[in-house]
């Protein structure tokens, strides 16, 4: 099903279904077919809201790997196809989409080794044979393009090899769907200036809002401070209390905060925040 019309009759259908019956797992097939148009937004909101009533659902965890391979959330998204081996067991599909992400992710000898063992199973799966082919030439690529050439005897250089392609930016609900799947890190938040949450992930006892208005101001009297102090403004700040800890990232329309337990590692926090803040869109 790939035209525009098949596939707004397929979304039309499934919405219908699952309008009459909101506990139906029609939800995966209608995420798919948003996925499938190009709708990322509509189909992870529909994926997330069925898997909270279906969590052991496997094939729609790997609809919710695929949303999220889509839009550039590679951790996530293998997180979603490991689930999804975990309740249905090793599958081609998810083996194959594992391969993908690795790929993606740039771990290519978990790659090869992965697609190696499908090809030695069906050796005349097309599809396993194209990626496997892309896992072992995009090393020799990348290395192609970083490694300096040997300098020429003669004349003017010729053109530079060009660069890798940057990563994607993310918006704020990605960075917080993608900073909620680093373990011991029960809650991401992005408030306004004023406290105000704006958009929030949340597993927690502890009031979100009241969360947003405390830590939220905590930065704002911080960042006045030394600003009179001539020190500049404030980026970012760590607060350990005897409960959680809070990562506080200013950017300039708004607070990212990030809320860890007491199993987080405080240096695997800091630096893949900082990797997804790094990529922020407004």
């Amino acid at each position: 099903m790939n035209s525009t019309t098949e596939l707004d009759e397929r979304i039309s259908k499934c919405r219908k279904i699952l309008e009459e019956d909101p506990n139906s797992q029609i939800f995966a097939a209608l995420a798919e077919s948003y996925r499938k148009k190009g709708e990322l937004d509509k189909a992870f909101r529909v994926c997330q809201n069925g898997l909270k009533v279906h969590p052991s659902y496997g094939s729609a965890h790997v609809v919710m790997a695929k949303i999220n391979l889509d839009r550039g959330l590679y951790d996530w998204a293998e997180v979603e196809a490991n689930k999804a081996m975990e309740l249905d067991g090793r599958t081609r599909t998810v083996e194959l989409l594992l391969a993908e992400i690795y790929i993606y992710k740039g771990e290519f000898e978990r790659a090869v080794k992965l697609l190696s063992q499908l090809h030695q199973a069906d050796p005349g799966n097309a599809q396993i044979e194209r990626l496997l082919e892309i896992a072992r030439k995009l090393p020799e690529e990348s290395r192609a393009v970083t490694e300096p050439a040997a300098p020429a005897p003669t004349a003017a250089p010729g053109p530079t090899a060009a660069e890798p392609d940057l990563p994607l930016p993310l918006a704020v609900p990605q960075i917080l769907d993608e900073a909620r799947t680093i373990p011991g890190v029960p809650g991401a938040l992005f408030v306004n200036f004023e406290g105000l949450v704006i958009e929030t992930r949340w597993q927690l006892d502890m009031d979100q809002a009241r969360c947003g208005a405390t830590i939220g101001e905590l930065g704002n009297v911080l960042n006045e401070s030394l600003l009179e102090g001539s020190f500049g403004a404030v980026r970012s700040i760590l607060v350990e209390t005897a409960g959680p800890t809070f990562y506080v990232i200013r950017e300039q329309d708004g607070v990212f905060i990030f809320v860890g337990d007491e199993s987080c590692n405080l240096g695997t926090l800091r630096m893949r925040i900082e990797k997804l803040v790094a990529r922020y869109q407004p």
